[in-house]
């Protein structure tokens, strides 16, 4: 579905990801997975043109993308949560959905879409009138992931969907991003620095090292890696 092929990116002068190349294939979760600074949301913000890609090819269902708006990466089927949620905090709960669906006019099936995101997120049909600035951080995950859903991807980009919330809200979160993937046959790219959590429910991984690929692999292999275990498990 999805290929980078020897791609570099950055900012200004610096290369922050530097001949970086993977595979994304339909209906996989891929998770990859490095310490902060690695590169892991570069490679996400240039997949989607928000950053520029500098050097190489970016294959989205054998079209290329890398030279491409972000609006029109969208209109492709590839939506972003970004990290940090970046919800729009002065808009209801119901306004951010609509956000998401800004580029359909499938009146139905955008509602359909949003019965079906209330129905992952009950919280979220509880407070649909109240602003989304006045929620608790994993509610406005849930929100971000939400507004994504709402366009309708074929590829869905999370970036540190876990940053910042407890761990019973991080299970949870988690929970429902491979009911995503199984209902729906979203494919889903997770950058996560919590490696345990994401290699667990990934088919494939990949490890980034200073802006370039390391390793890569089946996720329970990765799991089992004494390398991975010591740098990113604690184990």
């Amino acid at each position: 579905m999805l290929k980078l092929k020897n791609v570099q990116s950055g900012y200004g002068n610096k290369l922050a990801i530097k001949d970086v190349s993977l595979e994304i294939n339909e209906g996989e979760i891929i998770t990859l997975i490095g310490a902060n600074g690695a590169g892991k949301s570069t490679t996400l913000m240039t997949i989607c043109s928000v950053v520029a890609c500098k050097a190489g090819e970016i294959i989205f269902e054998d079209k290329e993308i890398h030279k491409m708006s972000p609006d029109a990466i969208v209109k492709l089927g590839i939506c972003q949560v970004p990290e940090g949620r970046h919800i729009f905090p002065q808009l209801t709960v119901k306004e951010n959905l609509d956000m998401g669906a800004f580029l359909r006019n499938d009146k139905e099936e955008i509602k359909k879409d949003m019965d079906y995101v209330y129905s992952l997120f009950p919280i979220l049909a509880e407070r649909r009138h109240q602003d989304g600035g006045n929620l608790s951080g994993g509610e406005q995950q849930m929100l971000a992931m939400s507004r994504a859903l709402m366009a309708r991807p074929k590829l869905l980009l999370l970036d540190e969907p876990s940053m910042g919330l407890a761990p019973l809200v991080i299970k949870q979160i988690f929970e429902i991003i491979k009911q995503i993937n199984k209902e729906s046959n979203t494919t889903i790219f997770l950058v996560e620095q919590n490696a345990n959590q994401a290699l667990h429910i990934a088919d494939r991984g990949y490890v980034m090292e200073n802006g370039r690929i390391t390793l890569s692999g089946p996720a329970q292999e990765l799991l089992a890696n004494t390398d991975i275990q010591k740098a990113y498990l604690g184990i």
